[in-house]
């Protein structure tokens, strides 16, 4: 080494030393990623998934053998200007701990949104209190009592049944006499007459703060749904429901399920009679001289049956199901069942359970 070299090399560190930079800065790292890696995500980003969130995009370069960091995809779209960088944080506020087990408790909501492009659809989901999973999800037109009955029933015949319901205070869950106020237990709902026949306890949400958590999942639905549906060329609500049942929900499970705090699960088996039959609106009505029950302007004719000559003048209930068809019980028997139409259906035809 030569004396300038040596004067230089000494001049250089006390030049750095005395601004105090960072000697890293001087070094290109050989960790760093080629370009052309970059460039690649960054297309890729730009060709399909324009708009996407980090962590939604990251999910999709995952499913395409990705195999670089969540950290790093973001810092690579950030640094292309292509997503924004995350807000600060608000005030630390306290949230309410989880139930321990699977099974103790299940949360259900509904969000309306233009999940595609010009229709405005509700998605009913049912979830767990403990985990985030989602047992059932799907689109109707119209959140009800309907869809809040199918969805209780997706869960307890994939899993088995739970202990308590916890919702908002929408009119099919709960008559509130007063605006605002507390829900009814006493006169219940066709739906919480379902829970009760179940044993299932309800609890009703009385501030936002407590519906927080399903707040957030829809949030979160409603910014990838729409672009997922758009990608798959999806515009109809029979797709949409395949694509959430066979795509989707196994997906957004996998990436924000969370363990339970315990061990074991709350889930008790079903070993009832037919769920259709328990899950369903119930509607007391009397036969008429004619031998038939009115409905919502059809006539329901109870066929002849070998265990009484006629059943006029008698209180029976009329059974509405989730797939629409009808039933008519005389107490714990069964009289008839019909199709959508009011059709008798023959005995050995099988009814949804």
């Amino acid at each position: 080494m030569t004396l300038g070299t040596a004067f230089c090399g000494n001049h250089l560190k006390s030049f750095v030393a005395y601004f105090g930079i960072d000697r890293r800065l001087m070094h290109v790292s050989h960790r760093r990623a080629p370009v052309d890696e970059v460039m690649r995500l960054t297309e890729k980003y730009r060709g399909r998934h324009e708009g996407w969130r980090a962590k939604h995009f990251y999910a999709w370069y995952r499913k395409d053998g990705g195999a670089r960091s969540y950290p790093w995809v973001k810092s690579r779209l950030q640094e292309a200007a292509l997503v924004p960088k995350g807000k600060a944080r608000g005030a630390h506020r306290k949230r309410r701990e989880r139930s321990p087990w699977p099974g103790l408790m299940i949360h259900q909501d509904g969000s309306t949104h233009e999940w595609v492009a010009g229709q405005q659809w509700d998605l009913i989901v049912t979830m767990d209190d403990v985990t985030n999973e989602h047992y059932s999800m799907f689109f109707v037109e119209e959140e009800g009592t309907m869809s809040s009955l199918r969805g209780v029933r997706e869960v307890i015949e994939s899993r088995g049944l739970f202990s308590t319901f916890y919702s908002d205070r929408g009119s099919h869950y709960w008559p509130t006499p007063e605006a605002g106020g507390k829900v009814d237990k006493q006169n219940l709902t066709p739906f919480g007459q379902a829970m009760k026949r179940l044993g299932i306890e309800m609890i009703a949400a009385y501030s936002p703060e407590a519906r927080g958590r399903s707040e957030r999942m829809f949030r979160t639905h409603q910014d990838r749904l729409p672009r997922e549906l758009t990608l798959a060329g999806i515009t109809d609500m029979a797709d949409a429901n395949r694509y959430l049942t066979e795509v989707y929900r196994s997906a957004f499970n996998a990436e924000f399920m969370q363990p339970a705090m315990e061990e074991g699960s709350a889930f008790v088996g079903w070993i009832g009679g037919p769920l259709g039959d328990i899950l369903c609106e119930r509607f007391e009505r009397t036969v008429g001289n004619d031998h038939c029950v009115s409905f919502e302007g059809m006539k329901l004719q109870i066929p002849a049956d070998r265990h009484r000559c006629h059943y006029v003048k008698a209180k029976v209930a009329v059974l509405r199901r989730t797939d629409h068809t009808l039933a008519i019980l005389h107490g714990p028997r069964k009289l008839a069942d019909y199709d959508e139409a009011g059709k008798v259906m023959p005995p050995n035809l099988k009814v949804a359970a």
